[in-house]
Order: structure tokens, then C-alpha cells, then sequence
């Protein structure tokens, strides 16, 4: 127990130490407004991308011009072709806040719930006062697997969620290996005992193993928020509330662990193993962690090496600040927290705050 605690105080410590990697160079131009909404419709939050199988087409999971689809009628899963058209739109009344996405080998779309419609108080109001009345079907927490035409294929998590042993608990990510095992990462908070864990499966949805908990150490996490998977079949885990991505295995061996991308909301990996990493809260969300700045940094899986970085262009507000069309600047999530990239290397980028997509080319 002993050689545990060192270890994990060790760990700690590198992290602690890590000089903030802000000052590189930036390659990319930034293209706003390349996906139209049809009709009227209105950009929501949304954190969840990723490119079709034809290489150029992109899905995205978008929380109903809002940051929840809560009472709305809207489809939240939508597709777009490469030059932005809106061509396929499915899931109305099934999920609450999409919030990961992953297209496996075949061009299934794999979708996670984060929340649910229990009732709750409207914000502000006081702790006190009554509930509004329960819907009659309590819906949230899968993990939804679609196909191409959105026919959905399978589900995995007891509707309305569920806390170990049961599941899911905010789900955050999906992914499929090459073998068709399914990895999803479950939990979106930073208060103490809340759920932290990786799940595993495999092709046909049967619950294989659990791995991790809350906490700072080796084989725990702090919001599990982002997984990608590397050319050797390495699982790369964003454990967001630590600040580091930690490489297992998939199995869950330990192999490493790097703070060098700061604090990872999203990730994706590609077929060259360069590796995409989205800072979607220092300064903002996480003012500790306010000398790195927010954005997307890019390097090598192989060696973990940071080549690139594209930054936030919102600088976080001061104190007693508040954002402006005029004067934009983040107090809450900004820039990329979702991402994604396609063959010809552009980068799509899918923000909360900003309730936008953007796509960033060379």
C-alpha cells in the first residue's frame, strides 16, 4: 500500500511539473460556419464529431439549438456533407445530451447519452422548492449504436442509467476496436466517490470487464472524458479531471502517461498515429491549470512529442468580466471539446460554449 501511495504522489508530482506547452506554431487556418443548419435551425452545444467511412462526410451529435434536447422535438443526429449540406437527420425524443460519438469500420454511428430527464430544478431556484412533475418514461445514460441510415442497431445501459455494478453513469465516450470490442468511459464529475471507470465489451454488446475509479492515481480517473485508439491497438484515455492521457492496453496494463497536451476533452488519433488533443477548459472551467492555454495540440502517439498547437482565440475572462459580441471571452468550456479528423488531415472541432462546429485546414 505503501509503494501505491508513492507511486501516485509521484505521479502527481511529474504532472505538477509539466511546463505548460502554449508556444508553438499554429498551420492551420480556421474555417467558421462551414456546416448550415436547414430551415431556420440554429447551432446548440454540441461535443460530439466524427468523419463518415466515404472520408469526407461528418456526423454530429447536437444538443437541440441548446445544451440539452430536453423537451425538444429536434433530431440531434445530423450528417453533412464535405462542403457543409445537411443530408441525414434521425433521434428525435431518444437522448437527452449527446455528448461522444465514433464511427466504427463499417460506417456505424455509436452515440453516448451524458444525461438524463429525471426532473430538476430550474437554475437558481431554491433548494426547497417543489419538483416539476416526473415524465412518465425516465430516459438517459446508453450508448446507442446506429446505422449508416439511422437505423438503430443496438443499445447498450439500462434507460435512465445506472451506478456500479449496473451502467451507465454519464457516459462520455465510445469507441470500437479493430476486433469489434466496445470501450466506453463513464463519469463527468470532480466531486469525491463520483464514477470514473472504463467499460469494456465486446462485438455483441456483452459486458466483458469494469476497470478504474475515482481518484488521482495510477489506474484512476477524474472524468474519463475522451478515448482513441493508436495503430498497435493502445487505449488512450482523456482523463480530463487529472489533466494527463493515460495509455493502457487493451487489456488495462499501464503502459504510460503524458501532461503534455494539457487537459484532454477530446482526442482522436490517425492513421498515421498523429494525435489530436482538445482543451476545451484551462483557465475557464479549471482556473489551476490557467497557465496552459486552451486549445488543440498535435504530435505523435509513437512518442508523445507536441508539434503544433491551434489556440482558443477567446481569451478566458477576468475576474467580474462577462463575454460580449463585442469583447468574446470564455468563463465557461470554449474552443474544440469534441474532435475529429478525416483522411486529407483537416480537423473538425466541436464546441459547447460557442455552439459551433469548425473545421481547420492546412
Amino acid at each position: 500500500m505503501a509503494k501505491m501511495i508513492a507511486i501516485a504522489a509521484a505521479l502527481v508530482a511529474i504532472a505538477a511539473q509539466q511546463a505548460p506547452v502554449n508556444d508553438l506554431p499554429n498551420p492551420y487556418k480556421t474555417i467558421e460556419n462551414q456546416f448550415k443548419m436547414p430551415g431556420g435551425r440554429t447551432w446548440g452545444s454540441t461535443s460530439a464529431v466524427g468523419v463518415d467511412k466515404d472520408g469526407t462526410s461528418i456526423w454530429v451529435g447536437e444538443r437541440c439549438e441548446a445544451n440539452s434536447c430536453l423537451n425538444s422535438t429536434l433530431d440531434p443526429i445530423l450528417k453533412f456533407t464535405a462542403d457543409g449540406t445537411l443530408v441525414k437527420a434521425f433521434g428525435s425524443r431518444t437522448m437527452v445530451f449527446p455528448h461522444g460519438l465514433f464511427v466504427d469500420r463499417e460506417g456505424n454511428v455509436w452515440v453516448t447519452d451524458g444525461q438524463d430527464n429525471r426532473p430538476r430544478r430550474a437554475r437558481g431556484a431554491p433548494p426547497d422548492s417543489p419538483l416539476p412533475p416526473a415524465p412518465p418514461t425516465i430516459i438517459g445514460h446508453q450508448v446507442f449504436k446506429y446505422g449508416p441510415d439511422g437505423t438503430l442497431l443496438m443499445t447498450l445501459g439500462q434507460m435512465g442509467g445506472g451506478r456500479e455494478p449496473d451502467y451507465f453513469y454519464q457516459p462520455n465516450a465510445v469507441l470500437v476496436a479493430p476486433n469489434g470490442d466496445i470501450f466506453v468511459s463513464e463519469g463527468h464529475s470532480s466531486a469525491e466517490g463520483s464514477t470514473a471507470r472504463v467499460l469494456k465489451f465486446d462485438r455483441t454488446g456483452k459486458f466483458l470487464r469494469s476497470f478504474g475509479k475515482f481518484g488521482k492515481g495510477r489506474d484512476q480517473f477524474d472524468q474519463p472524458h475522451a478515448l482513441a485508439m493508436d495503430s498497435k491497438g493502445r487505449l488512450f484515455v482523456g482523463d480530463r479531471g487529472n489533466n494527463r492521457v493515460v495509455v493502457y492496453d487493451q487489456d488495462f496494463t499501464y503502459l504510460t502517461e503524458w501532461t503534455q497536451f494539457s487537459r484532454p476533452s477530446g482526442i482522436v488519433i490517425d492513421r498515421d498515429d498523429t494525435i489530436y488533443v482538445a482543451d476545451s477548459e484551462s483557465g475557464s472551467v479549471n482556473p489551476a491549470h490557467g497557465a496552459w492555454t486552451r486549445g488543440i495540440r498535435i504530435g505523435s502517439a509513437k512518442d508523445g512529442s507536441v508539434k503544433w498547437f491551434i489556440p482558443d482565440p477567446w481569451k478566458t475572462c477576468g475576474e467580474g468580466q462577462r463575454a460580449t459580441p463585442e469583447l468574446p471571452c470564455a468563463s465557461n468550456t470554449s474552443a474544440a471539446e469534441g474532435i475529429a479528423v478525416d483522411p486529407a488531415g483537416n480537423i473538425y472541432g466541436a464546441e459547447v460554449g460557442p455552439k459551433a462546429v469548425k473545421k481547420y485546414v492546412r
